[in-house]
């Protein structure tokens, strides 16, 4: 049984999302079926062991090992230098700690672009480190590499607007789908979901764009600075929680500040070190 798509008698029903009924693993069917009933849910990207521990705990339904461990893990630019081989350790670790949460897995720079064929042989690399599904980029120009995928067994999210991959290609940050763009996300988005996409995320996407897609897809759309009207939401957990102290995006919420209070414990460890208020008499052995 693909533990993606559901259980092998196909009559396995979900919860309502966010309630306190017993968790059972999030499979594909499931998002479909938070969509049709208009429950918007959560997902939040995971690079180790222990947030996705944290977040499959907490009720995140979708954790995604995203390229974005580039800036957050490695300490790089952009997302471009992030490989395969850095990549999957990372997969391997949310996979093995995530218990509910279904795992989606980044396609890095470079290791789908050049064919189908290309994109299913990355793609198997991140199944057998565990995930239950793998992300790509692109609309229309890459319908063939998610179909090649999907008929391969591999669920695939897609991802359209701004693109962090070809961010290079667009001159920076900027917001997609107004004016005349709004009907290429749309025949992009379409063109996901008719190649077998189970989802797609839309990145800084106009809120009338975002809205437009959510309503003229069956599949649900995943909004990260699309506004209000899509399926699900999804951040940066280092953004959301505070670890990142710098600058965020303007569509980022802060629920935590988690940086300031790691910044504090250290200094206080560093202060008791210095005064030989540490380690006491109760931290060590006779």
């Amino acid at each position: 049984m693909n533990i993606a798509t559901g259980s092998a008698g196909g009559a396995e029903t979900s919860a309502p999302y966010g309630t306190t009924a017993p968790r059972r693993r999030t499979r594909i069917h499931h998002l479909r079926e938070y969509k049709r009933r208009g429950e918007p849910w959560a997902m939040l990207t995971s690079y180790d062991t222990y947030t996705a521990r944290i977040f499959d705990q907490a009720g995140i339904p979708v954790l995604l090992v995203g390229d974005s461990a580039a800036n957050n893990v490695y300490g790089y630019e952009s997302s471009l230098p992030v490989t395969v081989d850095e990549m999957l350790p990372l997969v391997r670790a949310v996979a093995g700690a995530a218990e509910h949460s279904l795992v989606v897995a980044d396609l890095p720079f470079g290791s789908y672009q050049a064919s189908p064929e290309q994109a299913l042989h990355t793609a198997v690399m991140f199944m057998k480190a565990g995930a239950h599904a793998v992300k790509l980029e692109g609309g229309r120009r890459y319908a063939a590499h998610v179909e090649a995928l999907v008929a391969a067994g591999i669920p695939v999210m897609g991802h359209l607007g701004f693109t962090p991959q070809s961010e290079h290609g667009l001159g920076g940050y900027r917001v997609q789908g107004r004016g005349d763009q709004a009907e290429t996300l749309l025949a992009d988005a379409r063109a996901v979901q008719d190649a077998g996409a189970f989802a797609v995320v839309l990145e800084m996407v106009s809120s009338g764009a975002a809205k437009r897609v959510t309503g003229e897809l069956e599949i649900p759309t995943v909004g990260i600075g699309a506004g209000p009207e899509c399926d699900a939401q999804v951040l940066v957990w280092t953004d959301m929680a505070g670890l990142n102290t710098g600058q965020t995006p303007r569509f980022v919420k802060r629920y935590a500040e988690i940086g300031n209070e790691l910044a504090r414990a250290a200094g206080e460890f560093a202060d008791d070190v210095r005064s030989g208020a540490f380690p006491a008499k109760e931290h060590s052995f006779d």
